[in-house]
């Protein structure tokens, strides 16, 4: 262990006063927010802390249902993802953003719909902090689940990254995979999933075939990428009619992937028209292509974003979700939904736009569409009309 070097006292007073002016602040301003490279935050005030209750969503009739997806919000002004999928007694959590304040809220969400004191599988798409946080910190989500009696059977993460696995967020994460692993948790690369010819291995959720996990497999599993975003895992649920293949749904998940990734998908693998898809990269512009939406010809789309939000960029035609997005999804369906809406980013200030949003289905009956917020489809929303150009097929 590398000794500590001693503080010369010069350098402590001036800590001191820094410090003093720094509590200071806080005290004057209230929303002074602070992040270590070890992936700790330190709590925000938030003048609007938006609910991550089920609020007046039937817990036990979704539990009922064959499947339900759930994304959720993540109880701050940052954009990430979280998905929570459930089949019968088997649960799936795909990525743990926004920061390390969105534990409680995860943690408080889906325990409620965890039966069997067992959390089967946690993907983890990439290494990217408003995708992972709340998996990289000491007190982390699998720590408070283990609190809760929930352990983990399985933990299914990205190939390839190019995060510095020496320090900050990225050891924080590795750290907690090591001490999963000590506790007898399963950790694998989605190349224990699938390889270039497509899924070698799917999982079957439902315990009788009708409704299975299937890893995609696409280039960048293996192959060095430019962004950290192309080395995202996807994956696909598949819903089956046993007895009448037209009555088949399929969910596809591709957590950032942009452009070049999705090329790749789309070469590797044979995809189906979709129920559900969850929009590439918080509806940017960069994702969610013409050529996947012309082959996946979605019927319903979920937007895990806080919307409006300058924390990327101030050019407010490319905050999510981007017109290019809504550009392109609008000519294959409006049934677009949105987690989480910035109200003032500098104050910290956020509410549900559509909220917790879940999506359920059971065979031979129609797709369900339940929000905790806005019951409102994207484009009849009041930020849509103030902040976006309708596209002529919404319109019509």
């Amino acid at each position: 262990m590398a000794k500590k070097k001693k503080l010369n006292k010069g350098l402590a007073v001036c800590c001191a006063i820094l410090f003093s002016l720094v509590g200071v602040a806080v005290g004057v301003f209230g929303n002074i927010y602070f992040f270590s490279d070890a992936g700790y935050v330190y709590p925000e005030r938030h003048v609007h802390n938006s609910s991550i209750s089920a609020g007046d969503i039937n817990v036990q009739a979704i539990k009922d249902e064959d499947l339900s997806i759930h994304f959720l919000e993540l109880g701050n002004k940052y954009t990430g993802d979280c998905t929570f999928i459930k089949v019968g007694e088997n649960e799936i959590l795909i990525d743990a953003g926004s920061r390390t304040s969105s534990i409680d809220p995860i943690h408080d969400y889906i325990t409620d719909y965890i039966t069997d004191g067992e959390l089967e599988y946690v993907i983890v798409t990439h290494a990217h902090r408003d995708h992972y946080a709340a998996f990289a910190t000491e007190n982390s989500l699998f720590d408070a689940l283990n609190n809760s009696g929930i352990s983990i059977g399985n933990v299914i993460t990205f190939s390839n990254t190019n995060q510095n696995k020496e320090k900050g967020l990225y050891k924080a994460f590795e750290d907690e995979l090591y001490e999963l692993e000590e506790n007898s948790t399963i950790i694998e690369t989605v190349l224990a999933y699938c390889n270039e010819t497509g899924s070698i291995k799917t999982i079957d959720l439902s315990g009788d075939g009708s409704i299975e996990l299937e890893f995609l497999y696409q280039k960048f599993y293996k192959e060095e990428a430019e962004t950290e975003n192309n080395y995202s895992v996807c994956c696909i649920i598949n819903q089956y009619d046993l007895m009448n293949v037209e009555n088949n749904r399929h969910y596809l998940f591709t957590g950032d992937l942009e452009y070049t990734g999705e090329e790749s998908l789309i070469e590797y693998n044979n995809l189906p028209k979709v129920e559900l898809f969850k929009a590439g990269h918080h509806g940017s512009k960069t994702s969610t292509s013409a050529s996947l939406l012309e082959i996946i010809d979605p019927e319903h789309i979920c937007v895990c974003a806080c919307a409006g939000s300058p924390e990327y960029t101030k050019n407010t035609k490319n905050q999510f979700p981007t017109q290019e997005f809504i550009d392109r999804v609008a000519e294959y369906t409006d049934s677009v939904y949105v987690t989480t809406l910035c109200v003032d980013y500098d104050k910290g200030e956020y509410q549900s736009f559509n909220g917790n949003i879940i999506v359920s289905a059971s065979l031979g009956e129609a797709t369900v569409i339940s929000c905790a917020g806005s019951k409102l489809k994207l484009k009849d929303s009041e930020w849509f009309k103030s902040n976006r150009v309708c596209p002529q097929k919404w319109a019509s």
